[in-house]
Order: C-alpha cells, then sequence, then structure tokens
C-alpha cells in the first residue's frame, strides 16, 4: 500500500493511456506528506479535465496506507480506463479498518481499543486533516466497532466470559405450558336490576 500512496503508480498508469495530458516529470516519487498530498492535488485535477471521478475516501485511503484501499483504488481506475466492471476481490463492505481482520483473530490477541485507535488512524490523517471534530468522529467510530465487537464475542462465547442470563432469559425457559384449547372464561355475570 505504501508503493500506491503518493500518487506515483497511479500518475504513470494514467500516462499510459493519455501521454500528452499528463506529464510523468512533474510527479515526485517521495514518501513525504507534502509530496504525496502535491502529487494527489496534481492528479485531481487531471482527473477533473478529463471529467474522471475516483471516491474521496479512496484517495484519502490510499495516501495514508490504509489495508486495502490500494486494491479497491485499482479496480476503480481500470473501470474508468477501460469502462468495464471487474468482479471485487472484497467480500465484505469497507469500512478502512482493521476490524473484519480483528474478528478472525482468537480473542486473546485482539486489540484494545487504545490499539485500535493507534492501528486505524495515522499520523498522516491528523496532519493532513486537522479537523478535531473530524477526528474525534473517526475516534468514536472506532470505539463502537470495539464494543460491537467485544459485544459479539460475549455473545458467541458465552462460556468463556462466565455470561449469566437476565432474569427475562430464565423466564423464558420457565413458562407454564399451554392449555389445550380451552379458554377459562371467567366471565362476570351482569344482572339487570329493576329501577326501585
Amino acid at each position: 500500500s505504501r508503493d500506491f500512496s503518493n500518487g506515483y503508480l497511479i500518475a504513470e498508469i494514467f500516462s499510459i493511456y493519455f501521454p500528452w495530458d499528463l506529464k510523468l516529470s512533474s510527479f515526485e516519487n517521495g514518501t513525504s506528506l507534502k509530496v504525496k498530498l502535491d502529487n494527489w492535488a496534481q492528479l485531481e485535477k487531471f482527473l477533473a479535465r478529463k471529467k474522471f471521478k475516483l471516491p474521496e475516501e479512496l484517495i484519502h485511503g490510499t495516501i495514508h496506507c490504509k489495508a486495502g484501499v490500494p486494491e479497491i483504488l485499482i479496480q476503480e481506475v481500470y473501470t474508468l480506463l477501460t469502462h468495464r466492471e471487474i468482479k471485487s476481490i472484497q467480500d465484505d463492505l469497507v469500512n478502512f479498518t482493521d476490524y473484519s481482520y480483528q474478528m478472525r483473530l482468537p480473542l486473546v490477541p485482539r486489540s484494545t481499543a487504545s490499539k485500535s485507535i493507534k492501528d486505524n488512524i495515522r499520523l498522516s490523517e491528523v496532519l493532513s486533516h486537522p479537523n478535531t471534530l473530524s477526528n474525534e468522529l473517526k475516534v468514536e467510530f472506532l470505539l463502537l466497532l470495539q464494543m460491537l465487537q467485544r459485544k459479539l464475542s460475549r455473545k458467541l462465547n458465552p462460556k468463556w466470559f462466565e455470561v449469566k442470563p437476565t432474569v427475562g432469559e430464565l423466564t423464558l425457559h420457565h413458562l407454564p405450558a399451554q392449555s389445550t384449547g380451552r379458554r377459562n372464561n371467567s366471565a362476570i355475570s351482569r344482572e339487570v336490576t329493576a329501577p326501585v
């Protein structure tokens, strides 16, 4: 994923298809955040001139080396250039976190909440988008995923966590048997009294 993060390889692909419109000499093959942002800004201008559109979250995910994002970006570039769809290599919904990887791990080596935040939010993201609110929302989303992961683990493996059933769950198991179709009509008879 680091190979694609600076946009140089994507520029190289587009320069093969559009050699007169995109000069590879204007791109730098570096690793600093400034180089990455400059290269992608040039690519976005080129794509806008050609009326091509790459999803913003794919570009940001590629810049910040998110796992699995460059593969999806290459699929999008292929679709833009050839006008053909290819079968997706992603099986599940993409959320640019390591949630699906964590769920495949046994319980003990799974990430804690703080490790999950560290693994899924890169320093380059914070530096390139210093918006405090968006960073807080990312952290809250990761904490929510962590909480859901823990709840799911407890639900799937209750004996490992010594989870005791709730009162509601206990009463469901001890319901009285249904009667055999007879209804117990204890209707109150109404007597009509004559007025005096």
